[in-house]
């Protein structure tokens, strides 16, 4: 199940550093000068869950396997991409094709790496990328409605339908507000509009790259992105991209003592990558064995067949039930056995909807 997330935002704000950080590679060139990134860079990270480490300690097993999310790192997007400038119409097309956006924000100070806009101002910045996504969603709706408005008058109920989803959206985008503020009236609409494949739409994380003093508490830059998102609803996050690019290149069992020194609990990479996690609507479920202990993917709401298709298509064709033990019960009753024994594992149904931390059995006859 292939859910991206794309790293987007101005030149030199640390987006291919942070990206080779969460990869731990240097796939993704860092350089001090804009479109240093030609081609978007794709690299999986594992989720971190502690949960899964104890899942594997109970059952004794052999192998351990996180579930994986992917980001996409982004060339940096310039005042008038939207236009075509700089390479605007590649990077609004890499864009296009992610789930989520993880927009970087400059908050920090450094006379040795050039800011495209000559200054530091982590929400203009934020308002020139928005204002570029906006004026493309715009331009791609307003390209639309002629043929649209054409085949609506000869009674095309389909085309009909697409132009009054598009009429609050074209509101909202006119009067400078993205897509993701529509509020769809019903799920008919939120599947039409989806179909349009809006830039704006997309849910956003804020990530706030600090110097390396400010890693733990942020700075004054970015507790006003902390506080802008705040009031759209949307998530922030604080990070100092060259901590995390040397702690990448430190030895695992040298990181921990790394972060200690500089007053950090874990990596800031875990709070990016949980929140893109969370972003992107996902929960996660278990399989346990001797063999493997296993962390699974799925959309949140989604129900029993659908998580099994995730491990193997046929699992899904051929679903009997689902037998689940719920996470906390697993630990306090030590494994499967244990839980089985207090009746604290269950057989589900097709209807069943999958929750976060479900250790997860199924039943299956192809």
């Amino acid at each position: 199940m292939g859910f991206q997330c794309g790293i987007v935002g101005l030149p030199n704000v640390g987006k291919s550093t942070l990206f080779n950080a969460l990869t731990a590679t240097a796939a993704a060139q860092a350089a001090n000068y804009p479109f240093c990134t030609i081609e978007p860079n794709v690299g999986r990270v594992a989720v971190p869950d502690d949960r899964l480490e104890r899942l594997a300690a109970i059952a004794k097993s052999a192998r351990v396997v996180n579930t994986q999310l992917e980001f996409v790192d982004i060339a940096g997007l310039v005042r008038g991409a939207s236009r075509g400038e700089g390479l605007g119409n590649q990077f609004l097309a890499n864009i296009r094709e992610v789930d989520a956006i993880a927009h970087v924000l400059r908050c920090f100070e450094d006379g040795d790496i050039t800011h495209v806009e000559g200054s530091i101002d982590p929400l203009r910045d934020r308002e020139t990328v928005e204002t570029e996504l906006m004026l493309a969603d715009l331009d791609s709706l307003e390209k639309r409605v002629p043929a649209l408005q054409k085949r609506a008058r000869t009674g095309d109920k389909d085309c009909a339908q697409q132009l009054a989803a598009m009429e609050p959206i074209l509101a909202l985008l006119r009067d400078g507000r993205p897509a993701r503020a529509w509020r769809p009236a019903s799920p008919e609409d939120a599947a039409l509009v989806k179909g349009f494949q809006l830039l704006t739409a997309k849910p956003v994380l804020y990530v706030c790259n600090v110097e390396e003093a400010s890693a733990q508490d942020g700075n004054a830059l970015s507790r006003r992105v902390f506080e802008m998102a705040k009031a759209e609803h949307a998530s922030a996050v604080v990070i100092s991209a060259a901590i995390e690019a040397e702690v990448a290149l430190l030895p695992p069992a040298d990181q921990t003592e790394f972060l200690s020194s500089l007053g950090l609990d874990e990596p800031g990479l875990a709070r990016v990558i949980r929140a893109g996690y969370g972003l992107l609507g996902l929960l996660t479920y278990f399989t346990c064995g001797p063999k493997e202990a296993r962390a699974w993917t799925v959309r949140r709401g989604a129900k029993a067949p659908e998580a099994a298709g995730v491990i193997h298509t046929d699992f899904e064709r051929g679903f009997i039930a689902a037998e689940v033990i719920a996470y906390d019960d697993y630990v306090a009753l030590g494994g499967e056995t244990g839980a089985k024994a207090a009746g604290k594992m269950r057989a589900e149904g097709r209807d069943y909807v999958v929750a976060d931390g479900d250790v997860i059995l199924f039943r299956f006859n192809v």
